[in-house]
């Protein structure tokens, strides 16, 4: 009994291909997981022909799957689908089909379970499609997290939170560190901490990056508050009168003020020279430097995120000339 479940495109080296499982430089993105393989472009009724449905989903390929098969993909950190950017590609779909197939990997039920693609399979069910292309790959759960990861940082819409959170997934799932998610994705290690420390933020200013109000330059700016207690206040602030990120600085450094014992005062207060040096010195050690100075008498403070950082400030300042 033949079944319109899927049609099966079988790749040009199915089966040949079984490195794929054991790379783990992923950082040099999805083509180091997608080798070779044939692509397709569907919606001019492409000329595959239909057979039975196989008794097991395929081992590598293309196929044509059911949409009601395909369940979502758990790695998924993505949150914001706008409804207007899904309306334009089921556009598209209608009238030229899904350009690029969807990425599946086989589930013991005889389902198939998303890794890449989840706008294309959305934008499909709007555009009234039954079917969707598919890689079909049997990658480990760990190499599932780490494409999705790769392809949500190649979006230019992705939001800091997204960023942070499937950052956070791979080392709470796998164990990762941070040096291990950055040569992964292909990011610093660096990177992957500044953005995993947002992740400390309370929880309205996490619902403000979420919904695109903050950014990450707002929310490592909130990160330097001394008062927890006053970020989500002084967030709300940034929102409610837009403030760009000099001003949020302003406001986080008379925050801080009384708790370093300084009386609160603006950056307009500052001599021309002081601010010069201070943002020398910020160049010179990449960390943010904060120099008060009250008639020539005063102190120089160097922030630091992590140990690595403080150990290189200490050896910086150990130098002889």
């Amino acid at each position: 009994m033949t079944s319109t479940a899927e049609k099966i495109i079988p790749a040009a080296e199915a089966g040949t291909d079984k490195s794929v499982e054991k790379r783990k430089a992923l950082g040099r993105g999805l083509d180091s997981l997608l080798p070779g393989g044939p692509r397709i472009v569907a919606g001019a009724a492409p000329a595959a022909t239909e057979i039975a449905a196989p008794p097991h989903p395929p081992h590598e390929g293309l196929a044509f799957i059911e949409l009601d098969k395909i369940v979502e993909n758990p790695y998924q950190t993505r949150r914001d689908f706008k409804e207007a950017s899904l309306e334009e590609l089921a556009e598209s779909i209608r009238a030229r089909g899904v350009v690029q197939p969807v990425v599946v990997r086989p589930a013991p039920d005889g389902r198939y379970v998303l890794i890449l693609g989840e706008r294309r399979c959305r934008a499909s069910r709007i555009a009234g499609k039954t079917t969707v292309p598919a890689i079909v790959r049997r990658v480990s759960d760990e190499q599932a997290a780490e494409m999705t990861v790769i392809e949500n940082l190649q979006r230019q819409d992705l939001n800091c939170l997204e960023q942070a959170e499937a950052f956070a997934r791979l080392s709470r799932d796998f164990g990762l560190t941070q040096e291990e998610i950055g040569k992964r994705v292909g990011v610093s290690r660096e990177s992957v901490s500044n953005y995993m420390r947002i992740l400390k933020l309370p929880r309205p200013v996490l619902d403000y990056l979420g919904a695109g109000q903050l950014g990450f330059s707002e929310a490592r700016v909130l990160l330097q508050v001394i008062n927890a207690e006053q970020i989500p206040k002084l967030a709300e602030q940034a929102v409610e009168k837009q403030l760009s990120v000099k001003q949020l600085e302003e406001l986080v450094e008379r925050s801080n003020a009384p708790a370093v014992g300084q009386e609160p005062k603006t950056p307009a207060w500052v001599d021309p020279n002081v601010r010069a040096a201070q943002m020398e010195m910020e160049r010179a050690l990449g960390l943010r430097v904060q120099i008060r100075d009250h008639k020539g008498k005063g102190k120089i403070v160097i922030e630091y995120a992590t140990l690595e950082d403080f150990d290189r400030v200490v050896e910086m300042l150990g130098r002889k000339n």
